[in-house]
């Protein structure tokens, strides 16, 4: 099943329930799969595009969370973190460290990287095998250590 099936699916579910935080958050981010598949970007109506229009959705959520929190505004700030759990709930599970550490490591092997030069080389390789499993500065930090300990 598609995931803006499913996430059609879950919206009736929550109208239904009378959840109204939830029915929200599941309008924009279909409205924001709607609008991916409209402007034909990230080959929305595939499985892949749907799936990167989630993870920018919930970066955008987050990093907004953030700026409210600095801002002082926490009741603001607990709907995007509400909103950002949401959509995390739609997305593949996220890589244990352990794992990450492996497919890093085995990247930066892979990629023949010996020094920070090279991070953008075996960043590419690292984020191919990751495929949005885990987020970028994840995996940067790792490279860097994995190149620094070179």
């Amino acid at each position: 099943m598609a995931i803006a099936d499913q996430l059609k699916d879950d919206l009736k579910v929550a109208m239904r329930a009378g959840e109204k935080q939830r029915v929200g958050a599941l309008r924009l981010v279909l409205s924001e799969l709607q609008k991916a598949a409209k402007e034909g970007g990230d080959d929305a109506s595939s499985p892949e595009g749907e799936l990167a229009v989630l993870r920018r959705e919930r970066k955008r959520r987050l990093e907004a969370a953030a700026a409210y929190r600095d801002a002082g505004r926490d009741d603001l700030a607990d709907g995007e973190e509400y909103e950002a759990q949401l959509i995390g709930s739609y997305l593949p599970a996220e890589l244990s460290d352990e794992e990450l550490a492996g497919i890093v490591a085995q990247a930066v092997r892979d990629s023949g990287a010996e020094s920070a030069k090279d991070m953008g080389v075996a960043m590419k390789s690292a984020m191919a095998v990751v495929d949005g499993r885990a987020d970028g500065k994840r995996v940067s930090g790792l490279v860097r250590a994995v190149l620094a300990g070179s």
